[in-house]
């Protein structure tokens, strides 16, 4: 750092730039920013690699703050064009590894492009906090620019991919209880402030060097103690919200689950469609037999995964005939996940309540397909790049209808797959009086990478958001049952068939995070925004000012 230059927590700016001057931060000659810029650059790659290790596959979660950190300090007294790349660079050394899944059998380019996409929003957060970087309670704004550039990257293109947000990096912890107040938006932001709050103090230790050692180490004491306080308040947080319990909050029912497995990993796991379709009616059979014998209890409602029957049931009597004999059998509705034919051109993805004896009833439909996975967006375009768009021979429909279903006298919010990474699908469910949150899933095609653990760590951030419990059921794993503090009750293992029987209330407690729904991400937003107009519009001022 420059000598004389403001700390973090002094409140006082450079003589040496104006407030909001992105376009000249220091007094330094051209040649010294450029000898500057690789160990920034180094830094900003380590920035990424930590908060990787943070997620599920590493699950280091206190390490998620050392992203924050290091991206602040890497751009601090920077350019903006300077914190484009070094966002990037961030980026790409978070996402590249974080969405390794996504080529598994699909080859490069999808995954690369993905991760370049989402390293793209990063760029852009990495230019927002050079250029407010030298103001007053940098740090503050700073975290508020980390939910924004998150909002932004979860609403657009094509509905968003707001994968490998802060927040869903905190599966344990103190930070954790933050999401019954605020949703992931406001465990994201305290992740990013005590990132940015450790970057702050060690500015100010830097400035010990170099200037007055009075104002340093107040702003480095005061650094510290926001990044002790944050992690205190999140554990004073829990203390009024549910425990591990699955059936304290509510009237219990019997809820089972079943992960039937399929013939093999990868793209074409359902070639066998019928084999799918039969593991999961065997492995309830099994249960039935067991609930006859006394060695488990009659459930109430029965859990099938998404693409559990990938023969439509309505026009295939064949496959409707074995749905039927398992309800039957246990005696109590299936919810199945099915792909149906319709509308029109397209098929749907689809979750059938199937009753004992009347057969199919209430459906859902699934909101939000992935594009380039269940439907494809002007697909010549997409196929100049890769051919394997073709893979997706046929275009999913979208659902209008919110996921909540009564099976079994059990209020479900159902939501299919990725579903679970929106929030305002999620909000939604529970909205609608879901008493517990089911997630059907199929993750078959990603093989044994860590993308089931990802998707697993999002149901541990909703549970405690909405205080409800979460059963995730999948085709091959990770099938589990999340307690409404964020703990796993039961888990499966991937590529193995598996049946978990447990009684869950059904709860109609109402969170914090439920009542105030996004506003908590549009209140960080607009202050992050707000920071960076105030830079931009000094620059324009002096600009004029200059020009006159």
């Amino acid at each position: 750092m420059p000598a004389g230059e403001s700390g973090p927590g002094t409140g006082t700016l450079p003589r040496s730039a104006p407030a909001g001057d992105a376009a000249a931060p220091a007094r330094e000659l051209p040649g010294r920013r450029v000898a500057h810029l690789p160990w920034r650059t180094l830094l900003a790659v380590c920035g990424g690699l930590a908060l990787v290790l943070a997620f599920p596959g590493h699950s280091l979660p206190a390490l998620a703050v050392l992203g924050p950190t290091a991206l602040s300090l890497a751009v601090r007294g920077q350019r903006a064009r300077s914190g484009l790349w070094l966002g990037l660079v961030f980026g790409l050394a978070f996402f590249v590894p974080l969405l390794s899944w996504t080529g598994i059998y699909v080859g490069p380019f999808p995954w690369l492009a993905l991760a370049v996409f989402e390293a793209l929003h990063l760029a852009l957060l990495g230019a927002a906090l050079a250029a407010t970087s030298r103001l007053p309670l940098w740090p503050l704004w700073g975290a508020a620019l980390w939910v924004a550039d998150e909002a932004l990257r979860g609403r657009f293109i094509l509905g968003g991919f707001p994968w490998g947000r802060l927040g869903f990096s905190q599966t344990e912890g103190p930070l954790l209880a933050l999401a019954a107040y605020g949703g992931v938006p406001l465990v994201s932001f305290a992740v990013a402030l005590v990132g940015t709050l450790l970057a702050a103090a060690l500015v100010s230790v830097h400035r010990l060097r170099h200037a007055d050692r009075g104002p340093a180490l107040r702003g480095t004491a005061l650094a510290l103690a926001g990044a002790v306080a944050v992690p205190l308040v999140g554990g004073v947080a829990w203390l009024p919200l549910p425990g591990s319990s699955l059936t304290e909050g509510g009237p219990t029912s019997t809820v089972a689950l079943i992960q039937g497995n399929v013939p093999r990993a990868g793209l074409e796991f359902n070639a066998q469609r019928r084999a799918v379709l039969d593991n999961h009616v065997e492995q309830t059979l099994d249960l039935a037999d067991d609930v006859a014998a006394g060695r488990q209890e009659q459930p109430d409602v029965v859990l099938w995964p998404e693409n559990s029957s990938d023969i439509d049931p309505y026009r295939n009597a064949d496959a409707a005939r074995r749905i039927q004999q398992a309800a039957d059998a246990i005696g109590a509705p299936v919810l199945v996940g099915a792909v149906v034919e319709g509308p029109g051109r397209f098929v749907s993805n689809t979750a059938i309540v199937w009753e004992p004896e009347t057969g199919p009833g209430e459906t859902y439909v699934k909101r939000h397909p992935v594009p380039l996975a269940e439907y494809v967006p002007a697909r010549s375009f997409f196929r100049f790049f890769s051919e394997k768009v073709d893979l997706v021979r046929r275009d999913f429909a979208k659902g209008s209808e919110v996921g909540v279903l009564d099976v079994g006298g059990v209020r479900l919010g159902d939501l299919i797959c990725f579903e679970v990474v929106y929030d305002g699908l999620t909000r939604d469910v529970v909205d609608g009086g879901a008493g517990m949150i089911v997630v059907q899933t199929n993750n078959a095609t990603f093989g044994y990478t860590d993308e089931s653990a990802q998707q697993l760590a999002m149901s541990r951030l909703r549970a405690v958001e909405f205080g409800r419990t979460v059963a995730v059921v999948a085709t091959s794993g990770i099938s589990a049952v999340v307690a409404p503090d964020g703990t796993v009750a039961r888990q499966s293992e991937l590529f193995t068939a598996d049946t978990f029987v447990e009684e869950i209330a059904q709860r109609d407690d109402v969170t914090v995070a439920q009542r105030v729904g996004a506003a908590p991400e549009w209140v960080l937003t607009a202050l992050g925004l707000g920071a960076l107009l105030v830079v931009v519009r000094s620059g324009l001022v002096r600009r004029r000012r200059t020009a006159a």
